[in-house]
């Protein structure tokens, strides 16, 4: 069965290299954020409803992704297309926790389609990157100081403390990072 890691935390914390890092570690694949690009085409003065648009645009994107991940089933021999992949997982660069944080931080609601999505999915692990990397500048990041990204951190933090789905903090520099991420998933899929 396929085993899918998210990786979330504010902006400006690793997510999106940690993703691609872990998916070229595991040479496997990764999914990557859908706002990025859906703001580089229309603009970063989003909307409420625009954050709905982008939800529903990361998840078509991680189950695109998804299906496309080739799957065992033990009712049938394998052949060129279907063959055991238990070690490989797949890597998620946000997900409706981030949406609606996201929601509820700019906008002081959520739309109710969120929600029902975060109770619908299910996912193996959560990453979750500590605020402890500097900022880095970026067209569409909205939150450099560090008081923000904090008090963000610690929205994240209470969601997974509050959620069934394993989770770990992952803070430090990149090759830490790196190193705590690996344990975690290996503890997973081992």
């Amino acid at each position: 069965m396929l085993k899918k890691i998210v990786i979330i935390g504010p902006e400006s914390t690793g997510k999106s290299t940690l993703c691609e890092l872990l998916a070229q570690y595991y040479q496997t694949q990764w999914v990557p954020e859908f706002a990025r690009e859906y703001l580089l085409r229309h603009g970063k003065d989003y909307s409420f409803e625009d954050l709905l648009t982008i939800a529903k645009g990361q998840l078509a994107l991680e189950d695109k992704i998804c299906a496309a991940f080739p799957t065992f089933n033990p009712q049938l021999p394998p052949t060129n297309s279907q063959f055991p992949i238990p070690k490989n997982p797949i890597f998620i660069d946000t997900d409706m926790y981030v949406m609606k944080v996201w929601c509820e931080f700019v906008f002081g609601k959520c739309h109710q389609w969120i929600i029902n999505e975060i109770a619908k999915r299910k996912y193996d692990l959560y990453l979750l990157c500590n605020t402890d990397l500097p900022w880095v500048k970026d067209e569409l990041r909205e939150y450099p100081d560090f008081e923000t990204r904090g008090k963000l951190f610690r929205i994240y933090k209470d969601i997974l403390v509050n959620q069934s789905t394993p989770w770990v903090e992952i803070s430090g520099n990149p090759d830490e990072r790196m190193k705590m991420a690996l344990e975690a998933v290996g503890r997973l899929i081992s």
